[in-house]
């Protein structure tokens, strides 16, 4: 799994980093390598802060 940077989150509507949340969220259980795993965390978090930083109180 690639990472996914802040970077690349920010020119994504709302919706589109939703929607890619829900999808890296369920492709995380099928990860078979450590490193892949911890770039969908990664990524997660970062599509979280991403969010955060535009509506308080996600």
């Amino acid at each position: 799994m690639k990472l996914t940077t802040r970077f690349e989150l920010a020119s994504k509507s709302t919706n589109e980093l939703r929607a890619l949340y829900r999808d890296i969220f369920n492709a995380l259980s099928f990860c078979e390598q450590p490193h892949e795993r911890q770039n969908a965390l990664a990524s997660l978090e970062n599509i979280r802060s991403e969010l955060s930083d535009r509506a308080p109180g996600f």
